[in-house]
């Protein structure tokens, strides 16, 4: 058994000895196997990655050439829309200024068919129109810079209609030569003439018309022979007063009552100054020789304020030197209310005046805009209203201001002057019954 055994392992050992040999043979082979493997993979992955590299080259190569390309493309797009704008401003363009060229055409046309020329507008050529306007407007002013005689008939100041010679002086002045009449003629409206009040072309107008060449010409240029030329008018004072409207007739009323209340006060005045120099003197002589009394009873007969600043005084003679003064001061100031009358009522309406000129100045300027707005600036007489108001108050106000401030600071002077020639004269009383 024992033997047995020993055999099993012997022949164990070799089989598994004989195995080992072949497992390492099949390793062996196997790792060859797996070695050439290795190789062929390695290089396969080299080639892969060599091919990739010249893919990757070639792709940025397609990239870069697109990008190229694309740049190449967005400005040709920027150069082809700069064209379009630039062909749609040209087409813009053509279109303004053959509008225009079109307006042009037919105001041109409208124009000189007053003069009985006709123009035919050829819209598929329009630089032929415009040659043919060209040189009938030059024929035109060429035949209306003569002086061109003809007869007709034009209208007096007072309406009458005459007939006679019309000498025009190409488009823009006209003469009239009739029997009785003569002299520069204006628009009347309506493409009438009518003699202009100037007496003085009445010689111009003769001269041109027998041919001959004045040495002075007195003409009368108007722009627009449809258009009214109106007669001058002679402004008066009331005028120029109505069109300041309501405001310039408070300011003249304002002045007129100005006037009259400082004249008033002047006549006031000259009164008090001459009362003042008569009264002082001989109120002095009385009180010297007769007394206080005697003084006294001659200033009871007078009146005026400085009677009774100098009764005043008289009465206090006995009194301190002080007290004496103090009781002048005050008389005199009872009398300066009498003294101040109506100064300053005076200095008030000067004040007020130029206000109420800014306050029509701003009324008209109102009414002036409301007609621009209205109407348009088209016809300037629609702006004469309003402008009239805002000039013409200003002017009345600074007119009634003026005289009235100077005359009320003259007058404010002489009220002052007059209360010290009373302080003078009642001091002077006391000086010299003092001193006696």
């Amino acid at each position: 058994m024992r033997y047995f055994i020993v055999i099993v392992s012997l022949l164990s050992t070799l089989f598994a000895a004989s195995s080992q040999g072949e497992l390492e043979r099949a390793y062996a082979k196997e790792f060859a196997f797996l070695k050439a493997q290795k190789q062929m993979l390695s290089k396969r992955v080299q080639e892969i990655k060599i091919k990739n590299r010249q893919k990757l080259k070639q792709a940025k190569a397609d990239v870069q050439r697109l990008q190229n390309g694309l740049l190449k493309s967005q400005a040709e797009n920027e150069r082809l829309e700069e064209q379009l704008f630039r062909a749609q401003q040209n087409v813009q363009n053509i279109n303004d200024d053959t509008a225009m060229i079109s307006s042009v055409a037919l105001q041109a046309s409208s124009s000189l068919r007053e003069y009985g020329v006709e123009i035919e507008i050829d819209k598929e050529n329009y630089p032929k129109t415009l040659t043919t306007i060209f040189e009938k407007s030059n024929a035109l002013i060429a035949e209306l810079s003569k002086i061109r005689t003809t007869q007709g008939e034009f209208f007096l100041s007072d309406g009458t209609q005459k007939s006679g010679k019309i000498v025009r002086i190409g488009n823009i002045a006209t003469y009239g030569v009739s029997d009785q009449h003569s002299g520069a003629l204006v628009p009347a409206g309506d493409k009438k003439l009518k003699l202009w009040d100037a007496p003085e072309a009445t010689l111009s107008a003769k001269e041109i018309a027998a041919g001959e060449k004045p040495d002075t010409l007195n003409i009368f240029l108007y722009e627009n022979a449809s258009k009214e030329i109106e007669d001058k008018e002679e402004k008066s004072v009331l005028s120029v007063i109505n069109s300041g409207g309501i405001i310039g007739w408070v300011i003249v009323i304002l002045g007129i009552f100005g006037l009259f209340i400082a004249m008033l006060r002047a006549i006031f005045l000259s009164g008090s100054s001459a009362r003042t120099e008569e009264f002082a003197p001989k109120a002095v002589t009385h009180l010297l020789t007769d007394g206080k009394d005697a003084a006294i009873k001659y200033l009871d007969g007078k009146k005026g304020a400085i009677a009774r600043v100098l009764k005043s005084t008289i009465r206090n003679l006995d009194r301190d030197r002080e007290h004496i003064e103090d009781i002048i001061a005050e008389s005199i100031m009872h009398e300066s209310e009498r003294l101040d009358k109506f100064g300053t009522a005076v200095l008030v309406i000067a004040a007020v005046a130029p206000l109420l000129g800014l306050l029509g100045t701003v009324t008209g300027m109102i009414a002036t805009f409301d007609i621009i707005t209205e109407f348009g600036t088209g016809d300037p007489k629609l702006l004469s209203g309003g402008i009239s108001i805002a000039l013409v108050t200003t002017e009345l106000g600074l007119i009634v201001a003026i005289p009235l401030l100077l005359i009320g600071n003259l007058l404010g002077g002489w009220a002052e002057k007059v209360k010290d020639t009373m302080e003078y004269s009642a001091l002077h009383l006391v000086n010299e019954y003092n001193n006696k």
